[in-house]
């Protein structure tokens, strides 16, 4: 894994992210973004709870908001869930979505875990959080980074 957040993902790499974010978000009324860092102190749990806060993705009207937060420096990833969707599915939820993320991170495909990821998170929300005509993008679908 690159060792610095400008390292991680290409321009167009990222392009392709917020691609995945845009196709995934027509199935479902869920909220996917993606953080990007350097590093975390303390827990990443925590760090990904804190980021989640800081981006304000508690502010969905079904509290359907999902963060991929991703320490480039510590070599690690932690996904976080809003409270509506931890109401509804089963603790192992994210199960599948780490190991998709974790199998590409592995092998140095750091885009297209991402990619698979968002894509398999869109599916799995998109049967408890279905898209209705009403729905809106309440979250920005950009990368952010510190």
């Amino acid at each position: 894994m690159p060792d610095r957040v400008e390292e991680f993902l290409s321009t167009l790499e990222e392009q392709e992210v917020v691609e995945a974010i845009r196709l995934a978000e027509k199935n479902t009324s869920g909220e996917i973004r993606v953080h990007i860092e350097n590093t975390f102190k303390d827990d990443i749990e925590n760090r990904a709870l804190e980021v989640f806060s800081v981006l304000k993705m508690h502010n969905t009207k079904l509290q359907n908001g999902v963060l991929i937060y991703v320490a480039v420096q510590d070599r690690a990833f932690a996904i976080y869930g809003d409270k509506g969707i931890h109401e509804v599915v089963a603790a192992n939820f994210w199960n599948d979505t780490k190991t998709t993320i974790a199998n590409h991170f592995k092998s140095g495909h750091f885009k297209q875990g991402l990619v698979d990821g968002i894509l398999h998170a869109g599916e799995q929300l998109k049967k408890h959080f279905p898209i209705s005509d009403s729905d809106q993008n309440e979250l920005a679908n950009e990368i952010s980074k510190s």
